[in-house]
């Protein structure tokens, strides 16, 4: 389930300039690099503003597309009738879309016996969505995670994937998720823009959707035909490359091994001091499924560590093998919290940590546990890392809320 973002860095990182660019820069004066760094923002501006599509003008004929959907089926424009139709690009990242599902399925509801049919369609290239975007989130934005979206919250609506091509979203240019365009039954665009004024259903004043469709329903003119729209921009294939400077950046993040005592065992285990959602991971190198889910922990470490969340790994190894352990976790470029034990007294050791009702030693083991200490969720072997982010996301909302609230159940 969890989406391929290609976390393994590169051996040879980005270094920025050339050396000859370098030579070049060197002979400038401090105003003429002025110039030339203004200048080259100005590209910068312009190059990214040119790979975003404009969006379709009200007026416009639909697209003809050719989407699969989430159900298995093939979907092109002639497949759906009605006197309306709405098509809502939407993704399962975003926290904007997520507030938005509830109202989408009542829309479908309210506006289905009248003629109207509601799609979505997914706009985002799952390659560009970085890891640090998907900290309010279980799900990203790949087909199988649609897929469980949509069973998850029991979608009432066709959901469509124009991820991989974007062929129809770089047609149409939707701009935030969810971006909103509604066609009439001769298939003109008549409307684009937002569902409502706000992400928190309760301070929304303006619907404009609804009263875009109320309208359009009723042969009035509409008395606005586009809005302003805001959500989690989209994911433009062309971000690809953008994302690979990132993994570069988190690649050379120092890498530190420090060593656990008993004292310093039991005060992870507490978590009386961090104000965060710790997570606590007890591996070893000679352990297979420590080894194998590894990288999924440090991609996790990325996906959270923005919000009060604290990644802790400990290896049960003895002191003297700390040189191996170091070795790895540089190799997995691991820029968490490590620990080794501080001695080979494992009994004394893992009793500090954790009582042998609750663990009797293996590994992996895996320990979430809220701001006082109380245990989230825990894990003896593999881990699941679905159940896992379910459990994180809505104790981190708790702690401290995106201003829109996630609909994620725990």
């Amino acid at each position: 389930m969890q989406a391929n973002h290609g976390f393994g860095y590169p051996e040879r990182l980005s270094k920025g300039e050339t050396e000859g660019e370098n030579m070049f820069a060197s002979r400038l004066t401090r105003a003429g690099r002025g110039l030339v760094c203004a200048f080259t923002l100005i590209l910068a501006g312009a190059a990214m503003a040119a790979n975003e599509p404009p969006v379709l003008p009200v007026g416009s004929a639909l697209p003809a597309f050719s989407l699969p959907g989430i159900d298995g089926k093939t979907y092109t424009e002639k497949s759906f009738k009605g006197d309306f139709l709405v098509i809502v690009f939407t993704c399962a990242h975003c926290p904007t879309a997520q507030a938005y599902q509830d109202r989408i399925k009542k829309l479908v509801t309210d506006y289905s016996p009248k003629g109207v049919t509601l799609i979505a369609i997914n706009p985002n290239h799952e390659q560009s969505v970085r890891l640090d975007e998907l900290a309010y989130t279980d799900l990203s934005d790949s087909f199988a995670e649609m897929q469980e979206r949509a069973k998850r919250e029991k979608f009432n609506f066709v959901w469509l994937d124009d991820g991989p091509k974007q062929e129809l979203s770089n047609k149409m240019g939707p701009v935030a998720t969810p971006h909103v365009f509604i066609f009439d039954k001769a298939r003109k665009l008549r409307f684009e823009g937002r569902i409502d004024d706000s992400e928190r259903e309760s301070s929304a004043t303006k619907h404009d959707t609804r009263e875009a469709l109320d309208a359009l329903l009723a042969g009035k003119e509409l008395s606005a035909t586009s809005t302003r729209v805001f959500g989690c921009s989209v994911k433009w294939a062309s971000k690809v490359d953008e994302y690979a400077k990132y993994k570069a950046k988190w690649a050379a993040e120092p890498v530190a091994l420090e060593k656990a005592d008993v004292a310093t065992l039991k005060a992870i285990r507490a978590n009386k001091d961090s104000g965060k959602i710790r997570f606590i991971n007890v591996w070893a190198t000679w352990c297979g499924p420590c080894v194998s889910e590894f990288s999924e922990l440090v991609e996790h470490n990325i996906r959270f560590r923005d919000r009060p969340f604290e990644m802790i790994t400990i290896a049960a190894e003895y002191p003297d093998m700390e040189g191996t352990v170091k070795e790895f976790l540089t190799k997995k470029h691991a820029s968490m919290k490590n620990y080794i034990l501080a001695s080979s007294n494992k009994d004394e050791l893992y009793d500090a940590f954790e009582s042998v009702k609750d663990w009797r030693g293996e590994l992996p083991y895996t320990l979430i546990l809220d701001e006082k200490g109380n245990v989230l969720y825990r894990e003896k072997g593999e881990l699941d890392f679905l159940a896992m982010r379910r459990a994180i996301v809505p104790a981190l909302n708790r702690l401290k809320p995106w201003g829109g609230l996630s609909p994620i159940k725990p």
